[in-house]
Parts: structure tokens; sequence; C-alpha cells
């Protein structure tokens, strides 16, 4: 699986156009759930897709996201804070792109695949064979490994980021890069864990990034 995880990302980030990226990261995932059901043989509450969690899923989603909503309206309304948000991705687009990236290529590209991925199989692959500490760690560090490729070009996104990493060797912000994943690969899996479903981490993944990229979208037209 981890050979797996590891040609899809490859793929993503090296192989596939930008078109497909989307409908790639849908069919993977569609594929990594196939495969831990039909074939490892795990529950859809193992893999947090349980129905009968959506609605607690729910629940924590929309405090989540509403907490991030929050930190945004905060930290754009800051001057010391706000050019954090100048993501210079966003610079040049429209307000559909912007759009765009918020509700389809960040959900179904990003989140949809990841989320499944390390905090549904991965885990539960894992924990079936070993313990669930070590589920978490296997997957938070695959996680972080996970975006070495897209952490290579931290600092041509970012003016703040680029400043920050200065004339460093470039392997520190990938360095960074992994292991506050990790980090964050092991709060996501805490939040999977208590709320029982992945919806809950789905959220906090989508809020993180998709609101940056409206936040970004209107900090560079303010």
């Amino acid at each position: 699986m981890v050979l797996a995880l590891a040609g899809v990302n490859v793929v993503s980030n090296r192989v596939v156009d930008a078109r497909w990226y989307v409908p790639w990261a849908v069919a993977s995932a569609v594929v990594l759930l196939a495969f831990a059901r039909l074939v490892d043989h795990r529950t859809w509450d193992e893999l947090g897709l349980d129905r009968r969690n959506v609605g607690r899923g729910l629940r924590w989603g929309a405090v989540l996201i509403g907490v991030v909503l929050v930190v945004y309206l905060v930290g754009v309304a800051i001057p010391a804070t706000r050019d954090l948000f100048r993501d210079d991705r966003v610079k040049g687009w429209s307000l559909g792109r912007t759009l765009d990236a918020a509700l389809i290529r960040v959900p179904f590209g990003t989140v949809l695949l990841e989320e499944i991925a390390f905090r549904g199989v991965l885990p539960a692959m894992v924990a079936a064979r070993t313990t669930r500490r070590v589920a978490v760690a296997v997957a938070a560090v695959s996680f972080g490994l996970w975006h070495i490729l897209p952490a290579a070009g931290l600092g041509h996104r970012n003016p703040v980021a680029q400043g920050a990493i200065g004339s460093a060797p470039g392997w520190i912000p990938v360095a960074l890069a992994v292991v506050s994943t990790a980090a964050v690969g092991v709060w996501f899996w805490w939040l999977r864990h208590r709320s029982r479903s992945l919806i809950a981490p789905m959220a906090l993944h989508w809020a993180t990034n998709a609101l940056g990229y409206v936040f970004a979208y209107f900090v560079w037209r303010a």
C-alpha cells in the first residue's frame, strides 16, 4: 500500500496533466477503498466511513470550518500577518478559477484522496496487523513523505516563505514540510478517531486549503 501511494504521488505531481488531476485523484481514492474493502476486508467503521457516524462527523466538521474561518479573518485583519496569505499561485487568478480551486480541485483532487489514504485505508490496514500507535505513526510519516514533491517549490509560491528560507539549502524547506505535515497527520487522525468519521479531518483539510485560496485572492486585490 505504501508503494502504491508513492506511485500515485509521483503520477499526481510529475506525470498527469492538470486537466486530469482531479479525475486521477478520485479514481485513486476509489481503488484504495475497493482494495481495503474487497481484498483486505476492512469495515466501513475501520475506514471512518460508517454512515452511522455521519452526523457526528458533520458536527465536528462544521465547528472546525468555523474555527479556520475565524483564524483566517483575524490573520487578514492584522497587517503583520496579512502577507502570509499572498500565495503567488493565486496572484493572477480570476474569481472563477479561485472558486474552481476551492470547490473542485481541493476537495476532490486533494482532500478526498489524502484523507481516504492516510486517515482511512493505510492506518486501518496497519492497525489490523500491528497496534494503533504503529498505525498512526506509519500513516503520519507517510503523509509527511507524501509532501516532498509539493514542498520542493515552496519558496516560489509564497514571497514570505521565500524570505524566510533565504539562501538555505533546498532540503531544509522540504524537511520542514515533511515534519510539519507528519505532525498534522497525527492531529487529523485524532480528529478522525474522536469523531469516528473521516468527515471531520476532511472538513478541516478542506477549510485550511480552500479558504486559503479564497483569502489569498482577496488579499492580492485589496
